[in-house]
């Protein structure tokens, strides 16, 4: 892990600069903590973990206002924190023109206030389910719940209830002025009573707040009865805090509407206000910061002390704008992603937020190894799963990152039509990599490795102007290009007994994607592709719309649930990131929505060597990433540009080691097969390699720093654990009791290190592999080198 620092690497962006100059306008550059204290007054209500040890307590204020506060061990971890949310329109929208031109006619309210408990229910579960595949064979789901009621007085009152009402008080109801009957002065009447509440003083409205205490950590989440006054609303956000309790070491991205693809940053959580106008956003495609200092979740946290280990997220993410947090000195506080009118989400009861996730613990390894997220997911809502196949694949991607290789794009032609051009009179460029003596060259070595799948990018049409042009008709995801054999790949692919993965990028213009989406499916089904990996790179169509903002999130979910109608399997990439929603959609096998192993080609800072021993804090919290680890020619002026400086920051063998720590049951071998053919027996690592597991135990971690993860693989006797360390040399010590081998069992232990004169800069492909055997009492020590790792198998 990189030493703290008070300032970081300069944006050299337009919004950057207008960012820095907004924040200090609106006064948010100092890193204290303006909110004001928050007190319980009253209808307290305690809530303890299965196993004692967390405490959440739960009161209203004398305002009205439901607040909440966490401990763990009789320790502080959240203060008194406010809940709640604020309505910006209830009721029909005549026009999208009140939200920008005609404000007066928007009709808000406070769910954040003015409340009393009318309702409190407690229940417990301990139960146990199995996921389709995981980490773990069996997964427990042990908590114990809280619901409370909460009503106020309904600002609005429904039509029906307000002319109930008037009817009922028509004979004491006259007009102060003239005693005539006015029937405009009656609608207005009515109009004014549904604004100011009045005409109906036991009208009323309720929320449910439900929370769930595990032994891991607390969720809770606003839920909306379908009821008379609280149908169609409009969000203005959320209220929710999380008032920190100490000034923890922050493991941080900067909030941002359309891209997480960034480098993490490690400071105090005190100093990310005053930081965030600095935040490196470069080497993306499209991004949109928050306007107020904040971050992404997950967010991961740490006690100095390394006492106290926290990590705030979501969970269940569906029907909902994603949650980023504002910072406000110590206080993160709940900030939903907008549309291009404000608009914070659109409900209509009865629905439920997302869980809201705090995850607490003592000791890093447990955080990576808690389970909450999924069991705060629903169960699966598939009929079948046997269809679903964890698998590792190759592809036709990484060449397109180097210099010197392949393209995308079939021609050079700028200016292309799916309906008016002729690709076949286009004259090819001679570069385009996905043709079909090249796809077959990788089915071979596929067939040949036991990879069962093979992703090939850029086999159908439209990818000369594929980028950046807010195109719609940008591709229809079912035409080859000239030099692509459809039907002859996908029958050379299956007598070789694989298949080839399917490739859908939309260039995020999502519209069209859904229009073609059913041909798109039925032609993978009908092929014999059971995998499909979709792309949103650029700005979102319908114009206006964020990666994160409901809609989006509406539509990465709709295409979950379309693809498994036709049994097909997502890998979604730029995609809004998990939030467990694997648990309930299986054939969800992985996202990418992170820093991947593409931006290690794009400049030479990379992916620094800490990058991936933070990532399992944070992005794969919530679920699987499609990280594409797997490269051994680390340094890329090997391919001819000898002026790059772009490489990959580590060793070889930590390489090798990220398929057992950084967990997907969609695993990419993601470098060019002629270097896997340079070193074949550390390549037989990433033949033997599972991705699907019966038990996983992380034996040693710290954030940014190393983590060592051991696996067991599902249904057999076999165990693999890999070990990655930061810029910074270690040693790691491994007690082979503590991952679960059979007692009085001999086993071989296949070890796969960094030599000693290794180094992720200077001598990266430098290892040695040996074997020993080994028993449940085998204690290890292995040398990791700077930038290095280790890979055991045992069998």
């Amino acid at each position: 892990m990189k030493t703290m620092k008070p300032s970081f690497f300069i944006c050299v962006t337009s919004c950057a600069i207008c960012l820095a100059a907004a924040m200090i306008a609106a006064g948010c550059t100092g890193s204290g903590n303006s909110l004001k204290p928050l007190k319980m007054s009253k209808d307290q209500q305690t809530l303890t973990s299965p196993d004692g040890n967390l405490v959440m307590t739960f009161g209203m204020s004398a305002e009205g206002t439901p607040v909440y506060s966490l401990k763990f061990n009789g320790r502080p971890v959240i203060d008194n924190s406010k809940l709640g949310l604020e309505i910006r329109h209830e009721g029909a929208i005549p026009t999208y023109d009140i939200f920008e031109n005609h404000k007066e006619r928007l009709k808000p309210s406070s769910l954040s206030k003015d409340f009393t408990v009318t309702a409190v229910t407690r229940d417990s579960s301990d139960t146990s389910w199995e996921p389709v595949w995981g980490e773990e064979k069996s997964i427990r789901c042990n908590y114990r719940e809280l619901c409370v009621t909460l009503s106020q007085k309904a600002p609005y009152v429904s039509p029906k209830e307000a002319q109930s009402q008037n009817l009922a008080d028509s004979d004491t109801k006259k007009s102060s002025t003239s005693g005539k009957h006015d029937s405009s002065a009656v609608s207005q009447q009515i109009t004014g009573s549904e604004a100011n509440g009045e005409g109906n003083d036991n009208a009323t409205r309720s929320i449910v707040i439900r929370f769930r205490l595990f032994n891991d950590g607390l969720g809770f989440r606003y839920e909306f009865p379908k009821q008379q006054n609280l149908s169609y609303f409009v969000l203005e956000g959320e209220d929710t805090e999380f008032r920190m309790s100490e000034d923890l070491t922050t493991w941080w991205i900067a909030g941002d509407y359309d891209s997480n693809e960034y480098r993490y940053e490690t400071t105090p959580l005190s100093e990310i206000e005053k930081d965030y106008a600095t935040f490196d956003r470069s080497g993306n495609s499209c991004t949109y910061p928050m306007p107020v200092p904040g971050v992404q979740t997950p967010v991961m946290m740490k006690a100095p002390d390394g006492g106290l280990y926290v990590n705030i997220h979501e969970a269940a993410l569906r029907d909902y704008s994603s949650m980023q947090l504002e910072v406000h000195g110590t206080t993160f506080k709940a900030h939903l992603v907008p549309d291009l009118l404000g608009n914070r989400g659109y409900l209509q009861t009865p629905a439920v937020s997302p869980w809201r996730t705090v995850i607490v613990c003592n000791n890093a390894p447990s955080v990576l190894e808690s389970r909450l997220i999924l069991n705060l997911n629903e169960p699966c809502a598939l009929a079948t799963t046997d269809w679903i196949k964890p698998q590792k694949f190759i592809g036709v991607w990484w060449e397109m990152f180097l210099p010197g290789f392949g393209t995308w794009a079939y021609s050079s032609d700028p200016n292309v039509k799916l309906d008016a051009t002729d690709f076949s009179s286009l004259p090819p460029t001679g570069r385009h990599a996905a043709n079909t003596a090249n796809v077959k060259k990788y089915i071979d070595f596929a067939a040949a490795n036991g990879i069962h799948g093979i992703l090939v990018e850029g086999w159908d049409i439209g990818w000369e102007d594929w980028a950046n042009m807010w195109k719609d008709n940008v591709f229809d995801f079912t035409t080859p290009y000239p030099d692509f054999d459809f039907n002859g790949l996908r029958d050379y692919a299956k007598s070789k007994g694989v298949q080839l993965v399917m490739h859908n990028e939309t260039s995020s213009s999502t519209a069209n994607y859904e229009r073609r989406l059913d041909r798109a499916y039925k032609l993978m089904e009908d092929n014999n592709y059971s995998v499909v990996k979709s792309g949103y790179v650029g700005a979102i169509i319908p114009r206006g719309e964020h990666h994160y903002g409901q809609e989006m999130v509406r539509h990465y979910l709709y295409c979950v649930q379309r693809a498994a109608d036709f049994h097909v399997c997502i890998d979604a990439h730029e995609a809004v990131r998990p939030t467990g929603l694997q648990r309930t959609y299986p054939n969800l096998l992985a996202e990418e929505s992170g820093r991947g192993t593409e931006f290690e080609s794009f400049s030479p800072t990379g992916n620094p060597p800490e990058h991936t021993t933070i990532m399992p804090f944070t992005r794969f919290m919530g679920g699987p990433m499609d990280y594409t680890p797997g490269i051994f020619q680390t340094q890329l002026n090997y391919y001819g540009d000898h002026s790059s400086k772009c490489r990959v920051h580590t060793t070889l063998v930590k390489q090798l080691a990220l398929y057992v720590v950084l967990y997907s049951p969609l695993q990419m071998v993601a470098d060019l097969p002629e270097n896997y053919m340079r070193f074949p027996d550390a390549f037989q690592f990433i033949k033997d390699v599972p991705t699907d597991w019966d038990l996983t135990k992380v034996l040693e971690a710290e954030p940014g720093d190393y983590i060592t993860t051991a696996r067991k693989q599902k249904g057999v006797d076999a165990w693999f654990i890999g070990g990655i360390t930061d810029e910074n040399a270690r040693e790691a010590s491994l007690s082979l009791a503590d991952i679960g081998l059979t007692p009085g069992k001999t086993y071989t232990a296949t070890i796969y290190a960094d030599a000693d004169n290794a180094d992720w800069d200077k001598n990266p492909q430098a290892y040695k592999i040996t074997t020993q055997q080994v028993t449940s009492s085998t204690a290890l020590s292995i040398k990791e080198a700077p930038g290095g790792g280790f890979a055991i198998e045992i069998r």
